[in-house]
């Protein structure tokens, strides 16, 4: 599967999230924004601190296989880098 990259930036409670939205490719830059608010409020956090500007395509690349099994059942994956909360 290949999947387009979306470095995104988020703030929230004070602080500044890194997290990158996976996608599959040809997925337009709007819905990749809706998945970064998804999983925003999935782990509670403000997603008003996301936003397009803040939601850049990066680049397309092949999925690893546990990715591509979370893309096919959500849509999405994320791949959480520097200040995101632990999961629930």
């Amino acid at each position: 599967m290949n999947i387009d990259v979306y470095d995104s930036y988020a703030r929230s409670n004070g602080r500044l999230m890194h997290f990158d939205v996976f996608v599959a490719s040809g997925t337009s830059a709007e819905v990749a924004l809706d998945y970064g608010k998804k999983w925003l409020e999935s782990m509670r956090e403000n997603a008003d601190g996301l936003n397009l500007s803040r939601c850049n395509f990066c680049h397309s690349e092949v999925a690893n296989p546990d990715v591509a099994r979370n893309i096919k059942k959500s849509g999405f994956f994320i791949l959480q880098m520097e200040g995101c909360p632990a999961p629930y």
